[in-house]
């Protein structure tokens, strides 16, 4: 008798629980070769907005920890994340069909990246914020805030280090977020609710969906309650992020479809992706007669 395989249906990440899409659809997900390998939930909008929901919930926890601890558990996270280096490049290699090495360099960027931005996490305010001179008799201070919530819109390729360089600024500079991953390759990106759940965070910081990029995309830069929407590797849904976001004032952070080079750590780091993840304050302190 042959013995047919077993496909495994991968779930949804949102509110630190593995959640199966609204609809309870999922679409066949193949490999460089064609070859059916899984199944992923398609997700709604309604799965979109459960994921800000949740977001929102998380965000004055997040908010609330010291910029110590959070650095502790983004390095935990890397922690986490090397610990299965071996076999999510195995699998990166599988699906779509990389040289191994390469598929090894990439998670292994991936983790540099956890590791990069859990050091920034209690420099930030060093760096971006200041004391600013003034010629009258107050103090005036510049201060770094997060922008709250963040959608975030993955690249296609590649698939875990495209997501997260684009999720980590956020989260170190204490945002909460709701990605959108690759609707090409969305498998190994799931894998990271699994990473994410123990590694420490919280239930709510990091969700995750996955299905229609663009329809899920519409619904996150069309919510009123995600404060900030960052988009790369599609020209056309950069260009569409931008446009909805507009109507209610949502900060964005678009590549307008470049090729934006991942590995490299000039852009990829350090505080150039960090200033658009917060909002500057100047504060004004009255001192004297």
């Amino acid at each position: 008798m042959t013995r047919l395989p077993v496909v495994k249906t991968y779930k949804l990440y949102v509110g630190g629980a593995f959640a199966r899409s609204e609809s309870g659809r999922h679409v066949a997900v193949g490999d460089h070769a064609g070859n059916r390998v899984a199944n992923a939930p398609r997700a709604t909008r309604k799965d979109v907005r459960d994921a800000v929901r949740a977001a929102r919930g998380a965000l004055p926890g997040w908010q609330g920890r010291t910029a110590y601890n959070r650095g502790q558990i983004l390095y935990r996270f890397a922690e986490a994340l090397e610990s299965r280096a071996d076999e999510l490049a195995g699998e990166s290699a599988r699906l779509r069909g990389l040289d191994r090495g390469a598929a090894r360099a990439e998670i292994e960027a991936a983790v540099d990246h956890a590791v990069h931005y859990a050091g920034w996490t209690d420099k930030l305010h060093a760096v971006l914020g200041a004391v600013n001179p003034v010629a009258a008799p107050h103090f005036n201070f510049t201060m770094p805030e997060p922008t709250g919530v963040v959608g975030v819109l993955a690249p296609d390729e590649p698939d875990v280090l495209g997501l997260v360089a684009e999720i980590l600024p956020p989260l170190a500079a204490g945002n909460v977020v709701v990605a959108v991953v690759s609707e090409r390759w969305p498998l190994l990106p799931l894998h990271l609710g699994e990473v994410l759940g123990v590694a420490d965070v919280p239930a709510g910081v990091v969700n995750i969906v996955t299905g229609a990029t663009k329809t899920l995309g519409k619904t996150l830069a069309e919510h009123d309650d995600v404060d900030g929407l960052w988009a790369f590797g599609s020209a056309e849904i950069s260009a569409m992020a931008e446009k909805l976001s507009t109507g209610n004032l949502k900060r964005t952070l678009v590549d307008h479809g470049r090729s934006f080079n991942w590995f490299d750590r000039a852009a990829g780091e350090g505080p150039i992706l960090l200033r658009h993840a917060v909002q500057v304050k100047n504060v004004w302190i009255p001192y004297g007669e």
